[in-house]
């Protein structure tokens, strides 16, 4: 099998939108995995607001941004969109991204963003 490698940089307050003091950290610097594997990308936030949305992009080699899977703080069922999933606690105020059958054009940049619902 050939290691596919998922890289993602520290992004520290990205917001999306007006919003009060929120911050959105991500506490590894990249990881890898096997095609085919399965690899959980991390997401920690702060935010004192109670509607709100997270979402995870990716970033292709040429730049573009591309938005892979969005949750909205209300949502009960963690949302999936084809072989990304995320696992959101509101409680803990986590938010990973699981990426399954990982395939080769899965090698990127992976960032998560916080926006406010208003």
């Amino acid at each position: 099998m050939t290691p596919v490698s998922l890289l993602w940089a520290v992004l520290v307050s990205m917001c999306l939108g007006p919003s009060v003091a929120q911050t959105v950290t991500q506490p590894q610097p990249e990881a890898s995995v096997q095609e085919a594997g399965t690899v959980t990308l991390d997401c920690a936030y702060s935010t004192s607001e109670s509607d709100y949305y997270l979402f995870w992009y990716k970033q292709l080699p040429s730049g573009e941004m591309v938005s892979i899977i969005r949750q909205y703080a209300y949502e009960r069922q963690n949302a999936t969109n084809d072989r990304y999933s995320v696992n959101f606690q509101k409680e803990t105020k986590a938010f990973s991204l699981r990426i399954s059958d990982s395939q080769m054009e899965d090698a990127a940049m992976y960032f998560c963003a916080y926006s406010g619902a208003q």
